[in-house]
């Protein structure tokens, strides 16, 4: 081959990877941003990243579009390792033409979720885009209906993740929706319409934070599941998020030797709970001493924060955490807590990650907000995510659970593979009072409270429960660890069919 072939092939390289306008390079690099090839390179294990499609072109010839030059058609695509796994990932360039969303762009992305499902491997979308690229009219739109369709049929298939870093825009925010996670860098902002659109088109004005900065998103509207600093922290927490998982549904998730003994027993929890039976406190501080060291990847931190769910290990197997906080709502379940609980199980199960629930709830929330909000169907997802899920199930009662929030969050009724209580747990249908002021109404008030203080001495502790079998067994705090990898170990070839059906139908 001829060393003139050769020098053309490097100098095309080159300039492809060099980037679109050097103003945009330079005004990302003062806002404190990574640009598209940054972002791969600090994301993926050094030295082994491959991208595919360097060399593809938009096909427009309208709107001047045939004088445009879009390097990498403004999204780097490729496959490389995280911690020695394959996984593949796009980075939208938006140096190039706003990192738009135009046909070949979107194709480059299609195929690379499809080689992904094709060999079992996680794909990541480093996300930074202006939109649909509207020189392109219809085929844009073709582009991003052929993505949703495969982020749909993909999904519970191979891990989806989602970073926004960066504005993202119109159709291009559609597809992190559809994705298992969504990670926001704090400066960053995803909408369907941006403020100059809504502005025109229904004469509200609101800033780029209002409509879908990540703040917002990760309070209020509960589409962001985690909140980044910056890209560098993003990219850290999409690789720590992603040992957790396993490659596709055909796996397991991988098994880690934390370090932290299986058989650590802490004995300040059989003296966590503050005096009061009604006190809040904070369900982490009980977590982190259960879990290997300590380590919480937090779910939803700001979303729904009556109900903490994320991942950990236990004795190095990786797990889902479900747990009430007392310290918000005093641990009720409101259609937020449950939604979120019942997404977050149901993506477990799709990926085969046990399930531990840890429960202190008095209950669903009730009220008209609530039944307006829909709480007959959105409380009902736990229900259903619950029963439906097939991984192992362990549950551990610290203090209240009552009634349908008792149900809901891993009892033995819906399939739960172990139940344990502390000797601090109430199960019940509900207050002792409230039953009694329905069983005992016909009594004098002295007769009534005497009759309900002997109802609350039979019926709410955990030893009524395990009389029939609601629970496994009744253990002190401080073995809640050692209890908990044994159940995992037992649990860990575990194998349960559900009845043939094409799909659920679930409440939501």
């Amino acid at each position: 081959m001829s060393i003139d072939k050769l020098h053309e092939l490097r100098e095309l390289k080159t300039k492809i990877r060099q980037g679109g306008d050097p103003k945009a390079l330079e005004k990302m690099r003062q806002q404190g941003k990574l640009n598209a090839r940054e972002r791969i390179d600090r994301f993926f294990d050094p030295g082994t990243f491959v991208e595919l499609g360097l060399f593809v072109k938009h096909r427009i010839t309208q709107f001047g579009m045939d004088k445009r030059d879009i390097p990498a058609e403004g999204v780097v695509t490729g496959y490389g390792k995280v911690e020695g796994r394959t996984v593949f990932a796009f980075s939208q360039d938006f140096s190039a033409f706003g990192g738009t969303f135009g046909e070949m762009h979107g194709f480059k992305i299609c195929e690379l979720m499809d080689r992904a499902v094709d060999v079992g491997a996680p794909v990541v979308g480093l996300s930074h885009s202006g939109g649909a690229r509207l020189t392109e009219v219809l085929l844009s739109q073709d582009a991003f209906g052929y993505m949703f369709y495969r982020n749909s049929i993909y999904s519970g298939v191979i891990p989806q993740i989602s970073a926004i870093m960066g504005s993202v825009g119109g159709g291009q925010s559609y597809s992190p929706g559809l994705t298992d996670f969504i990670v926001m860098t704090r400066d960053s902002s995803m909408y369907i319409a941006g403020p100059a659109f809504v502005e025109t088109n229904i004469g509200e004005k609101a800033t780029e934070e209002e409509l879908g900065g990540a703040s917002m998103h990760s309070r209020v509207s509960g589409v962001c599941h985690v909140v980044a600093e910056n890209d560098e922290d993003c990219l850290l927490k999409i690789r720590e998020l992603l040992s957790y998982l396993p490659s596709s549904n055909r796996e397991k998730p991988p098994y880690v030797d934390s370090g932290d003994p299986p058989d650590r027993k802490d004995e300040k929890l059989n003296d966590i709970f503050p005096p009061r039976i009604n006190q809040p406190y904070d369900v982490r501080d009980i977590l982190t001493r259960i879990i290997d060291n300590g380590r919480l990847f937090e779910i939803h931190a700001g979303w729904a924060p009556n109900m903490v769910v994320g991942f950990a290990r236990v004795g190095g197997y990786a797990v889902g955490i479900i747990a009430n906080q007392p310290k918000v709502f005093a641990g009720a379940i409101d259609v937020w807590a449950a939604e979120k609980a019942s997404r977050f199980v149901r993506f477990c199960d799709a990926f085969n990650i046990p399930v531990i629930y840890f429960q202190d709830t008095p209950g669903y929330l009730i009220g008209t907000q609530q039944e307006r909000q829909g709480m007959i169907f959105r409380g009902a997802t736990l229900l259903y995510a619950t029963s439906e899920a097939t991984v192992p199930k362990i549950t551990v009662v610290l203090r209240k659970a009552n009634a349908g929030a008792f149900i809901s969050m891993g009892s033995k009724m819906l399939g739960t593979d172990q139940v344990f209580a502390w000797p601090t747990a109430q199960i019940s249908g509900g207050s002792a009072e409230t039953f009694g002021s329905i069983i005992f109404r016909k009594e004098t008030e002295e007769k009534r409270e005497e009759l309900v203080r002997e109802f609350r001495d039979r019926y709410y502790n955990p030893y009524r429960s395990a009389e029939i079998y609601h629970v496994d067994d009744v253990i002190e705090p401080w073995e809640t660890r050692p209890r908990l990898v044994s159940a995992l170990e037992m649990l860990k070839d575990k194998k349960r069919k559900l009845p043939w059906k094409k799909h659920s139908n679930n409440p939501y």
